[in-house]
């Protein structure tokens, strides 16, 4: 939903933002990267502590998600490989960012924030996981409570305000119940595919 939401209201800046890379000659596949090493960026602030100067750069990286999308629908240049590699970059986005959280917190010492980390870090995983595994076998699976968007959106509002430990306890649980919500939605997705199949092979 907040995806949806993102997309809708935030059209008036991305498309002139889109525009104008494209009057450069950029591609979408070049603003993807650029998004990637914005958020590395971002990530090295972290790790040197610089929390909420961080999220402020989160926050413009992020929105090269978006701007590499409209390019893409404005030029009329989809493919699949540039769909590939929007999603693979977003999982090295999310990776390297938590990675200089768990710099920053290493240094500090603060075992809790490490363990919230972690299993913030497993929860990602299996949320991207759960969704690509069921559409390798022909199921839909996008429902969540924290989906990738949420999780960037939560992460950047909690180092923004400077509640970032109470932004790791969600990201830890809600990714947590977002996987389990997805293998729930699976089972029940390839549950009614096997009574239809079942339906139709004892019909008259």
């Amino acid at each position: 939903m907040i995806t949806r939401l993102l997309r809708r209201y935030t059209m008036w800046i991305t498309e002139p933002i889109a525009r104008f890379f494209i009057r450069l000659g950029a591609s979408p596949n070049d603003v993807t990267i650029l998004g990637l090493l914005m958020i590395a960026g971002a990530a090295t602030l972290l790790a040197l502590g610089h929390l909420r100067l961080a999220g402020f750069l989160m926050l413009i990286g992020a929105g090269a998600d978006g701007v590499d999308g409209v390019m893409a629908r404005l030029q009329d240049r989809s493919t699949q490989f540039g769909a590939f590699l929007d999603s693979t970059l977003d999982r090295y986005s999310e990776a390297v960012t938590l990675l200089g959280l768990f710099i920053y917190f290493l240094r500090l010492g603060d075992s809790e924030a490490l363990v919230l980390l972690y299993v913030a870090i497993v929860g990602s995983l299996l949320v991207s996981y759960t969704r690509a595994r069921a559409e390798s076998v022909g199921l839909e699976c996008q429902k969540g409570f924290l989906t990738r968007v949420e999780r960037v959106v939560l992460l950047i509002t909690a180092l923004i305000v400077g509640q970032v430990r109470i932004g790791l306890w969600l990201l830890a649980i809600l990714s947590q119940i977002t996987a389990l919500q997805r293998i729930y939605v699976v089972w029940r997705a390839s549950k009614e595919a096997s009574d239809q199949e079942t339906g139709e092979l004892v019909e008259p």
